[in-house]
């Protein structure tokens, strides 16, 4: 299976609380953190949940 590299580039500060929780879901707590993920359905849907904080790499 691919796996893609997810960066946090923006804060969570002031955000909807389920973008919040999805960008914890991630792993993602601090901006410029990187976590890798498999290219999964569920992984894309909840990246493109919080696509405007995020940056997305192929691994």
């Amino acid at each position: 299976m691919a796996k893609i590299k997810v960066t946090q580039v923006k804060s969570n500060i002031k955000r909807p609380e389920d973008q919040k929780r999805t960008l914890v879901a991630l792993g993602l707590r601090r901006i410029g953190q990187v976590v890798e993920h498999d290219d999964t359905d569920v992984i894309k849907g909840m990246i493109n949940k919080v696509r405007h904080l995020v940056t997305v790499q192929n691994a």
